[in-house]
């Protein structure tokens, strides 16, 4: 065996230690990072080709692997930008230079500077934009994705045009005999009333008087009209100083069920058609119980706050805690996670080996769940990390060992000619 080969063997050693103790470092500095995937050096044997009366001594190779694909821990927080993935998935984020990369760091807040949703790495966290309707997904790359901004974003006026109405009437509530608030007379009574805030084409608040009255017992039968406030007088009491928006007739079966048509149209004025669905109307033994009153558009307003849901849609809530969609958050995945390229900053970039990426949404297609108000910890066992520390620590002493044994035996060798 050649004494030098013995030299380069323990000099290839020490270098694979020193290589593990360099991804032990890294993990341990990164044991808090959010999102961190630990780092492990592989070994693997490179040997030479000897003869049956010598041995010609090789070295290890070193293959540096990050474990991308597994799960770390969640740590739960109390801000609505912070964002986890329980499960497969990245987070799509580009640099200042709008190169796109993948990431599991979601704690982002809002940049001062331009508004948008920034990574501890500075990594700008990107989304559909969905102001307008559903996006459209490009499924296999980053075209269409935007820069999700949340500062400074001022809501328009959305007129109304869809919301629901339910509630339970009480079956026990008598028949009125006299004059309805169809009628608008002086004498006009009802037997429930409920109100609803509704929008106009300039954002104006417009909010419709709703008056529920039991017309017949049989058929069991409940008149629906809806004023405008604006036009109630000053008493509260009828007439209106204009006639209903609309009225309709409610059916119901003897097990309480309506059974005429479910949906309520009117124009809301200086707005538009609205449309409210009544599925959720019976008529139980029960007293006078509003369950759904909802309905769309809103009032130019700036915005108090942001709320993501489990889907990835990020709102912004108004004033008035309502909530307007602006983008949908997707997620991106690989074939094999563990391929992809580390990048500065805890993001990934896609290698051959990795395959390209795939883009979907929380929820569906196997991705996992978008979880606001919580991190990914890194994946560092601190335990482990420091007793593999201690085992790399041995073993590049044992390697310095065989050098420095080749290094004395070289010694002997020149001494034999003295």
């Amino acid at each position: 065996m050649s004494l030098y080969g013995m030299m380069r063997t323990g000099v290839s050693g020490m270098s694979a230690q020193s290589n593990k103790l360099g991804t032990i470092a890294d993990n341990i500095a990164n044991s808090g990072t959010a999102g961190y995937k630990r780092a492990t050096a592989e070994f693997s044997t490179l040997l030479l080709q000897s003869g049956t009366g010598e041995y010609n001594s090789g070295a290890v190779n070193t293959n540096i692997r990050h474990v991308v694909s597994q799960q770390g821990a969640l740590n739960y927080t109390t801000s609505a930008t912070d964002l986890a993935i329980q499960g497969n998935g990245f987070f799509l984020v580009s640099d200042p230079n709008g190169t796109p990369y993948l990431s599991r760091a979601g704690s982002f807040t809002v940049d001062a500077a331009t508004g948008n949703l920034v990574n501890a790495g500075g990594f700008t966290l990107m989304g559909y934009d969905i102001t307008a309707g559903d996006p459209n997904v490009v499924l296999n790359g980053a075209g269409g994705l935007q820069a999700v901004k949340v500062a400074d974003v001022r809501l328009a006026a959305n007129p109304t045009r869809t919301g629901t109405f339910a509630a339970n009437l009480p079956s026990s509530d008598a028949v009125v005999a006299g004059d309805t608030p169809a009628d608008n007379a002086a004498t006009s009574t009802y037997s429930q009333k409920s109100s609803l805030v509704t929008f106009d084409n300039l954002g104006n608040e417009v909010t419709l008087d709703i008056f529920l009255t039991k017309a017949s017992g049989a058929p069991i039968e409940w008149e629906m009209t809806v004023f405008n406030r604006a036009d109630a007088p000053i008493t509260g009491d009828f007439p209106y100083g204009a006639a209903p928006l609309a009225t309709q007739t409610l059916a119901f079966d003897n097990l309480g069920n309506l059974t005429s048509a479910p949906t309520f149209a009117l124009n809301v004025p200086n707005g538009q058609a609205l449309t409210l669905d009544l599925t959720g109307m019976t008529q139980l033994a029960d007293g006078y119980t509003p369950l759904s009153a909802t309905v769309d558009g809103n009032a130019p307003s700036s915005v108090s706050g942001v709320e993501i849901n489990a889907d990835g849609v990020v709102s912004a809530l108004d004033l008035n805690g309502r909530k307007s969609p602006l983008y949908k958050i997707p997620l991106a995945f690989v074939t094999s996670p563990d391929n992809l390229n580390p990048k500065a900053g805890n993001v990934f970039e896609t290698t051959n080996e990795s395959g390209a990426i795939q883009v979907g949404f929380a929820n569906a297609g196997g991705l996992g769940t978008m979880i606001s108000g919580a991190t990914e910890r890194s994946t560092v066992d601190m335990a482990s990390e420091l007793t593999e520390m201690i085992a790399a620590q041995r073993d590049y002493t044992a390697n310095s060992k065989v050098f420095q044994t080749g290094s004395e035996l070289l010694d002997v060798l020149m001494n034999l000619k003295r």
